[in-house]
């Protein structure tokens, strides 16, 4: 009887376990080869990229999403140099030693994972990574609770991560808050720094966070300037950025908005304060998601008609009040409409 998906995955990841702990084992024991015996056995459990998408793909990709104008162009900038740096080899000229690890500037929900797992497969595309895939991991994945444990979980993120690019995202956790505090952050900081010079050549980390905390997690660790020398700054999105972002989700999901609804939306968006807290792209896909909500409620609170009797329109569209409501249950209210102008009947007449 053939194995099921789960059985299989079940036991790539014990495979995984057992290579990463006789890794761990032979490298306390000092023996030669230790590190590719353990990463040979773990990457059973590994990442097995699909067949790689040409560069005007991605590039295309890129291009399609909304806003981030000045993310677009530090990319293609990225992109456009290790192209050139290819080039300059097969002309027998040196390559210039450049550090492509990244911080990534900006308030949640403004990109940076999607920009992130789009550039790890450019950079496959062009041949810097052999598979071009994207591992993302908080502190909670590198930081154990006991003496010992973090180094382990740092060395089994960055062996699932090598060939492709290491995402840390809110890396300044990682960073203590206090002096004398004691915090195994600083030793998977530590352990980062060193495997990024060890896999030089195979791996790129990007870490990423709040814009007024990444300066402090760069300053909390010698090494960390140097290595992370290039910052890419995701801007929060405008109200247009967001109306448009909601309106790709829901035309995705094949629904439309009735007259008076779009004005609806742009007023709870311009609502909004940039900033932190905003949600920026993640509340326009927590809105319309609630908005479904809504409607649906709203659909089948009449108990005169079924569920059965909906047709195409009814469920196709979502209302001013589906929308209103959904803000109202994330905590946001529509901005009022503006007051009409008394006077404005008199510039009518002059």
């Amino acid at each position: 009887m053939a194995l099921n998906r789960k059985a299989l995955d079940d036991l790539r990841d014990t495979v995984g376990q057992l290579g990463e702990r006789l890794s761990d084992q032979l490298g306390r024991s000092g023996l030669r080869g230790a590190d590719e015996l353990g990463e040979r056995l773990g990457n059973r459990s590994g990442v097995r990229p699909g067949p790689a998408r040409p560069l005007s793909v991605l590039q295309a990709e890129l291009d399609g999403l909304v806003g981030l104008d000045t993310v677009k162009e530090q990319v293609r900038a990225l992109v456009a140099f290790l192209q050139v740096q290819a080039r300059r080899k097969t002309h027998g000229l040196p390559e210039a030693a450049t550090s492509q690890h990244l911080v990534f500037l900006g308030n949640p929900g403004t990109g940076k994972t999607t920009v992130a797992r789009l550039l790890a497969e450019m950079y496959r595309a062009v041949g810097l990574l052999q598979k071009g895939h994207l591992v993302e991991v908080d502190r909670a994945g590198l930081v154990g609770q006991y003496v010992g444990e973090t180094a382990v979980k740092t060395d089994r993120v960055i062996r699932r991560a090598l060939d492709g690019v290491l995402f840390i995202d809110e890396a300044y956790s990682l960073a203590p808050e206090g002096e004398g505090r004691l915090d195994f952050g600083t030793e998977a900081v530590e352990v980062l720094l060193k495997r990024m010079e060890d896999h030089r050549h195979r791996l790129v980390v990007i870490v990423a966070g709040y814009p007024r905390l990444m300066e402090s997690f760069l300053l909390s660790n010698p090494g960390l300037r140097s290595r992370f020398a290039r910052e890419v700054d995701f801007p929060d999105y405008s109200t247009d950025e967001l109306q448009e972002i909601f309106a790709i989700i829901a035309a995705q999901h094949e629904y439309e908005l009735a007259p008076g609804a779009e004005e609806t939306l742009r007023r709870i968006l311009a609502g909004l304060h940039p900033g932190e807290e905003s949600g920026n792209a993640r509340f326009a896909r927590t809105l319309f998601e609630q908005a479904l909500n809504r409607q649906a409620l709203r659909l089948t609170r009449d108990g005169a008609r079924s569920a059965d009797d909906l047709d195409r329109a009814d469920v196709v569209t979502l209302t001013s009040d589906d929308i209103a409501d959904a803000a109202r249950a994330l905590g946001e209210e529509p901005l009022p409409l503006p007051a009409p102008d008394p006077t404005g009947w008199r510039r009518w007449l002059a």
